[in-house]
C-alpha cells in the first residue's frame, strides 16, 4: 500500500450506498477500503483488524448508531469519524459532534465534495457541510453541555486570530496566507490552542468557535 493513500472504512446500513462510496473512493485517486460494516456494533472489531486512517460513518442504523460507535471509537483514541447524513438529521449531527465526529458530510454532495471532505478529515482539518453547519451548531448550543472559560481569558491575540481563522473553514495553509507567518508557526498556533482548550480537533474547535462567538454563520 503506497504511502500516501488513505485507508477507509465504510459504515452504512444500506450495501447500495456503500457501493456508490466505493465507487466515488477508487483506488486510483488514492483511497483504499480496507473494509465494510453493516452496523456501529461491527465498528470497533473492524477498527482494530483494519487501522484505518478513516472512519466514513453513517449516523441511523438498527442496533448500535453512528453517534454510539463514534463515542466508543473516540474514546479509545480511534481514527477520525467522517459521518454520512441526510440534509434533516440536524439533533443526530449535533450528538454526533458531541461524541468526538471530526465533521460531517451530506449524502447527496458530489463527488468532489466527499472526496474533498474524506482528504480534509484524513489530514486533520475535519470538514463541516456548509449546507447545514448553521442550524446544526444552532442545535449544539441548545442542548445542554459543560460551561466553558472565554477563550480570551486562555488564548494569546495571535492565537485567537488562528481560532477565528479555522472557524471560517481556512486550512493552515490558507491561515498561514492571511497571517503572514509560516505553517509552522500555524501549526504550533493549532497545536496550543487545543491544548489550552482541551479540544480534539478542528471540528471541536470550530464548535467552541461558535459558542464563543468568535465566528458567524458560514
Amino acid at each position: 500500500m503506497a504511502d500516501d493513500e488513505i485507508t477507509v472504512l465504510l459504515v452504512d446500513d444500506q450495501e447500495l450506498v456503500r457501493s456508490g462510496l466505493r465507487r466515488i473512493l477508487r483506488r486510483k485517486d488514492g483511497f483504499v477500503i480496507v473494509g465494510e460494516c453493516s452496523d456501529g456494533s461491527e465498528v470497533p472489531e473492524a477498527v482494530a483488524a483494519h487501522q484505518p486512517d478513516l472512519v466514513l460513518m453513517d449516523l441511523r442504523m438498527k442496533r448500535v448508531d453512528g453517534i454510539e460507535a463514534t463515542r466508543l471509537l473516540r474514546a479509545r483514541s480511534g481514527p477520525p469519524v467522517l459521518v454520512l447524513t441526510t440534509f434533516d438529521d440536524d439533533e443526530l449531527l449535533s450528538g454526533a459532534l458531541r461524541a468526538g465526529a471530526a465533521g460531517f458530510v451530506l449524502k447527496d454532495s458530489p463527488a468532489e465534495e466527499l472526496i474533498w471532505a474524506v482528504r480534509a478529515t484524513a489530514r486533520g482539518d475535519g470538514f463541516l457541510d456548509p449546507a447545514v453547519t448553521a442550524r446544526v451548531l444552532a442545535a449544539y448550543r441548545a442542548s445542554p453541555s459543560p460551561r466553558q472559560e472565554r477563550a480570551a481569558d486562555k488564548l494569546t491575540a495571535r492565537e485567537l486570530e488562528v481560532l477565528c481563522l479555522i472557524a471560517r473553514g481556512a486550512n493552515n495553509t490558507e491561515i498561514a496566507e492571511q497571517l503572514f507567518i509560516s505553517e509552522v508557526t500555524v501549526k504550533s498556533h493549532v497545536g496550543r490552542i487545543f491544548t489550552k482548550l482541551d479540544l480534539r480537533d478542528r471540528a471541536a474547535a470550530i464548535v467552541y468557535a461558535y459558542d464563543q462567538g468568535l465566528a458567524g454563520p458560514q
